[in-house]
């Protein structure tokens, strides 16, 4: 009976990719991998082809099975596909669900600084609070996206997330994805001290020439 109920389930979730496929392009459709990011795979009854793989500098998948299976740099549709083609020499009509997680690093200042795999879904907020939140220092008003384009430029998009009328932190990450919070400014930590410091090296610079001025 379990084994029934488990068969069912399966074949309810297989069947629903083809039809999320056919919906219109969201974050997991327009999501392109690259090398360093991760798919998840489970094949139906095939636990050897099943898990969580690295891609490859090649764009493969690094699995001793999957080495002929490229996926990096293309559509994530495509990617499916060529996955499907190399398990239908195994089996007519194979029953599996591959996911991508693509790689993401945030920083500055946060509770936990990581990188971590994401679902494409995944939301710059929601990725930010993955590491914790923002610390008692952290800016939510500049937290900074460093993208790399599909030319080799960097981009850098500028986040608010202390504003709720704002809907830039619900923007899906991409792979590759730098996230930085930046430090909050302080008027007396960083305008005060500092002068305070050139005041007391000035007033040290002054006491020694009149010092060495002295007969």
């Amino acid at each position: 009976m379990r084994t029934l109920i488990a068969s069912l389930a399966f074949a309810l979730l297989v069947l629903s990719v083809p039809a999320a496929a056919q919906e219109p392009a969201g974050p997991k459709a327009q999501s392109v991998l690259t090398p360093g990011d991760s798919v998840r795979i489970e094949v139906w009854r095939k636990p050897e082809f099943s898990g969580d793989f690295v891609v490859a500098p090649d764009g493969t998948i690094t699995h001793p099975l999957f080495r002929s299976v490229r996926v990096a740099g293309l559509p994530f549709a495509t990617a499916e596909a060529n996955l499907r083609t190399f398990l239908g020499q195994y089996e007519e009509n194979p029953q599996f669900v591959m996911e991508p997680l693509i790689r993401v690093a945030v920083s500055g200042e946060v509770t936990r600084p990581l990188v971590f795999a994401a679902r494409p879904e995944t939301s710059i907020g929601e990725a930010v609070a993955r590491a914790g939140g923002t610390t008692q220092f952290g800016a939510r008003n500049r937290v900074r996206v460093i993208r790399l384009q599909p030319n080799g430029a960097q981009e850098q998009l500028l986040i608010d997330l202390a504003d709720p009328s704002k809907t830039e932190g619900t923007l899906p990450v991409r792979s590759g994805d730098q996230i930085v919070v930046d430090r909050r400014k302080s008027f007396f930590r960083d305008i005060m001290v500092p002068a305070l410091g050139i005041i007391g090296s000035v007033a040290s610079v002054g006491l020694l020439i009149e010092r060495a001025s002295r007969p």
